[in-house]
C-alpha cells in the first residue's frame, strides 16, 4: 500500500476513534469483510483480508503512538483496550494483557478510556476473531461456545496477538500462540513463543 493511501486510512481510523459498536454484540457478531478467527475452519485467508488486518494493526499503533507523543515521558507505547462490552471475559482479558505485558518490552496493554480497540462477546458460528472493516478500525469478538471448548485465556491472548500485529499460523505447534485452535482443544498454552515475542517487539520498536 502506498504511503499516501495508508496515511488516509489511518487518518480516517483516528478520526473515528477506532470505535465500531456491533449493534448485536451481546447475541451475535456483526458481519465483517475481514476476519482472523481462532480455528482454521473459520479462516478464509486472502490478500485483501491480510491487507485489512494490517490496516487495523497500523491504526491501533498510530493511535497509541499519538498518545505517546502527547506524553513524552512514557517509556513504552501503551495500547489501551476497553473490555466493558465483554464482561464475561473480564478476567481472561486481564490475564491476556498480563501475559503480553510480561512477554514484550516495546508495547504495553492497559485497560482504560479512550481505547485503541475494544472487546465484545456473544454467539457466532465463526467463533472468536479479530475483525476489521477495511478502514483500519476493528475489535476482538469472543464467542461463548468456542471459549468453552478451548482454553479461554489462550483464545483471548491469541486474538490480542492480531491486534499487536501477528498473523495466524494454524500449522504451528501448541507452543506457538498464533497456531490458535490448530493443535486442538487440549492445547492450553497462552504464551507467545520467542519468535512471536521478538516479532511484536520489532514491530512496535519501529513503529
Amino acid at each position: 500500500m502506498k504511503r499516501s493511501v495508508l496515511s488516509a486510512t489511518l487518518g480516517l481510523a483516528l478520526a473515528a476513534g477506532l470505535a465500531i459498536l456491533p449493534t448485536t454484540a451481546a447475541t451475535a457478531a456483526p458481519a465483517a469483510p475481514a476476519v482472523q478467527g481462532y480455528t482454521a475452519t473459520t479462516y478464509a485467508g486472502s490478500a485483501a483480508e491480510t491487507a485489512n488486518n494490517q490496516a487495523f494493526f497500523q491504526a491501533v499503533m498510530a493511535s497509541a503512538k499519538a498518545k505517546q507523543a502527547a506524553n513524552p515521558g512514557l517509556a513504552v507505547v501503551t495500547v489501551t483496550y476497553d473490555a466493558s462490552s465483554a464482561p464475561s471475559f473480564r478476567n481472561q482479558i486481564s490475564q491476556s494483557a498480563q501475559i503480553w505485558n510480561g512477554s514484550v518490552a516495546n508495547v504495553k496493554l492497559q485497560s482504560g478510556s479512550a481505547a485503541d480497540f475494544r472487546y465484545y462477546e456473544g454467539n457466532d458460528s465463526r467463533g472468536s476473531y479479530a475483525s476489521t472493516d477495511g478502514h483500519g478500525r476493528g475489535y476482538v469478538f469472543l464467542d461463548y461456545q468456542q471459549n468453552q471448548q478451548y482454553s479461554s485465556v489462550r483464545v483471548v491472548a491469541h486474538e490480542t496477538g492480531h491486534v499487536l500485529g501477528l498473523p495466524d499460523h494454524y500449522s504451528g505447534p501448541c507452543s506457538e500462540l498464533m497456531s490458535g485452535g490448530g493443535p486442538g482443544t487440549s492445547c492450553t498454552n497462552a504464551y507467545p513463543n520467542t519468535t512471536e515475542r521478538s516479532r511484536v517487539n520489532s514491530l512496535w520498536a519501529r513503529g
